[in-house]
């Protein structure tokens, strides 16, 4: 499936093993009391396979320019909390707004 299939745009994570993952961004956001937006992303094989419920990662988000973005770890925990949260805020508005 395409990006253009999708209509979302799609980034690619190396991880740590030096695999590559190609994810789809469900949402970019920004979260109260940090001065960074954040990236929520869904791997690609998840969207395809609607059996599976996939994992959804959550990283720090920047973009350097129109071709480009920044995509790092949040590695203080604090910090995720504060994402996580503000993504299943994200997601309970969009089920809400779906009644």
């Amino acid at each position: 499936m395409s990006e253009k299939e999708m209509d979302v745009p799609v980034v690619t994570l190396t991880l740590e093993d030096d695999s590559e993952l190609e994810c789809a961004v469900l949402a970019v956001f920004p979260v109260e009391g940090y001065e960074d937006k954040y990236a929520a992303l869904l791997p690609i094989e998840s969207l395809e396979d609607e059996n599976e419920d996939g994992e959804i990662f959550l990283y720090r988000y920047k973009e350097i320019d129109e071709d480009n973005l920044d995509i790092t770890n949040i590695e203080d925990d604090e910090e995720f909390e504060a994402v996580s949260e503000a993504f299943d805020a994200i997601l309970d508005e969009e089920e809400f707004n779906s009644l």
